[in-house]
């Protein structure tokens, strides 16, 4: 009996010396894998982002990896990830155009999407373009022979005439470039686009700028180059926090770069779909929102906000207050009465105080309801919380624009959309021509005697403001319902 139980505690401390010596092993073995994960280096072009297509939406993930490989019945299969990653950017380049237009992309190499507002043009083949002139040279082919040239000014808004004139065109030819050879060659596509038409006005800024620059360039995660055209620098100053999130690379500014760059395929031009909104059937990917694009936005201007149920109580309200036309006459009663039903009221009136987007973005965004008369400020509800009001107060006469503008935009961002149309005698118009004129009781005769000119020299350039507060209260009344705090009218 003593000796099987020798044996028996013999083998228990050759089973345990075992077991310990497999540890110390394994031990060793993940020290060396963490030694080489941590000390292997790529080549700058293979340290890149990889994707995925997963059920026919694009998953973007870091890669640190650069070659995997896989073992599959004694055959070592290598992936190369930098590879993936240049067909990626072809598929997603697709994505930009549909239709036919996708089937001739596919097809040539090059393709037009044409829409009632937007011309956008994409190549997904390699491209030398010359800054200087402004001339994007593609390589011929069979199906896309030598010498065929298409010329774009690079601007959203297609169908605005006086604009176009002073956009730069860009042509787009299958003709030989001229030396030299390439100054600089790209890993990433290029996006041409134009700074210039209306910006200086915050409502065309966003409208044509940088929602259709959200649209065309979002799915690539960054992975293209900005090439600029009528490049002002005040606007590329002012919105500093978006470019980068939109691209990794500086931007190229054709007004001072002279050189030849080649990338492997181009976008010239953005696409458009509607006044400060995105329709998601339309987008590249039949992903983005609007929701989307106002998400970006409170994360590029850290804006903590999200709802208006996580306002102040007592509620802000911002009043946009013009300095020129469309001023509020009687604004500092207005303001009395709007702080009697609870508010506290912040008054914008300074251009510099709200060319500041980083600072004012943050104010807009702590405030429930937002009240100004039609007007670029009022773009401004970009930054409001989800589930915010903005008051629209329609001068007399002047209506075009102020429902795609406004009101249509509203709930595609999640806000609530209220509007005060003044009467006649609400209009500084009836101290000059008297109630009982056509410009006050026929508007639309101005127009149709003058065009679209006259009613805005008339409506919008010389007409002030002075708001009945009666009714008026009765709009704040119900903007207050609308973000929870409800107020009796008959009480106060």
């Amino acid at each position: 009996m003593v000796e099987k139980e020798m044996m028996r505690v013999g083998k228990g401390r050759r089973g345990r010396v075992a077991l310990y010596a497999t540890q110390i092993l394994c031990v060793f073995f993940l020290f060396h894998l963490l030694y080489t994960e941590l000390t292997f280096k790529g080549t700058p072009s293979q340290q890149i982002k990889l994707d995925i297509v997963v059920t026919g939406r694009q998953i973007l993930l870091d890669s640190k990896p650069v070659v995997s490989s896989e073992v599959k019945k004694d055959h070592v299969i290598t992936y190369d990830v930098k590879k993936e990653e240049d067909d990626n950017l072809q598929y997603l380049l697709t994505r930009l155009v549909g239709g036919e237009d996708r089937t001739k992309l596919d097809s040539t190499g090059f393709a037009c999407d044409n829409t009632s507002w937007s011309l956008l043009c994409v190549t997904n083949k390699p491209v030398k373009i010359n800054m200087s002139t402004m001339r994007v040279h593609l390589h011929p082919s069979p199906s896309l022979p030598e010498n065929t040239t298409t010329v774009i000014r690079p601007y959203s808004m297609q169908e605005s005439p006086y604009v176009m004139n002073y956009i730069t065109p860009v042509t787009i030819t299958t003709t030989p470039p001229p030396p030299p050879t390439c100054d600089h060659h790209h890993q990433h596509p290029a996006v041409i686009f134009s700074s210039g038409g209306y910006t200086g006005n915050l409502f065309h800024e966003f409208n044509e700028n940088l929602i259709p620059l959200f649209i065309t360039t979002r799915l690539f995660k960054s992975r293209v180059h900005f090439v600029v055209v009528d490049y002002k620098p005040s606007f590329v100053r002012k919105y500093r926090r978006v470019f980068p999130r939109l691209s990794d690379h500086e931007i190229i500014n054709t007004a001072v770069d002279s050189s030849t760059h080649c990338f492997p395929g181009a976008v010239i031009g953005l696409k458009f779909h509607k006044f400060l909104g995105v329709n998601t059937s339309d987008n590249p990917q039949n992903y983005y929102s609007m929701a989307d694009f106002r998400s970006f936005i409170r994360q590029t201007y850290k804006l903590k906000t999200r709802s208006v149920f996580h306002t102040s109580n007592p509620p802000v309200l911002l009043l946009i207050s013009r300095q020129t036309t469309r001023k509020f006459l009687n604004q500092a009663e207005m303001v009395k009465m709007i702080e009697e039903l609870g508010f506290r009221v912040i008054i914008a009136s300074s251009t510099k105080e709200m060319v500041d987007i980083e600072k004012f973005s943050r104010v807009i965004n702590s405030c429930s309801v937002m009240v100004g008369a039609h007007g670029a400020g009022l773009a401004n509800e970009i930054f409001l919380p989800d589930g915010a009001v903005m008051v629209q107060v329609r001068p007399l006469g002047f209506q075009w624009g102020t429902d795609a503008f406004y009101s249509e935009p509203g709930p595609g961002m999640g806000l609530k959309y209220l509007e005060y149309r003044i009467e006649p005698e609400e209009s500084s118009l009836a101290d000059v021509y008297g109630l009982d004129h056509p410009v006050l009781q026929d508007t639309a005769s101005v127009a149709a005697k003058g065009g679209y000119a006259a009613a805005r020299e008339m409506y919008l350039n010389k007409q002030d403001l002075r708001l009945n507060l009666n009714r008026f209260r009765e709009t704040l009344v119900e903007a207050l319902g609308f973000i929870g705090r409800h107020k009796d009218i008959a009480n106060t």
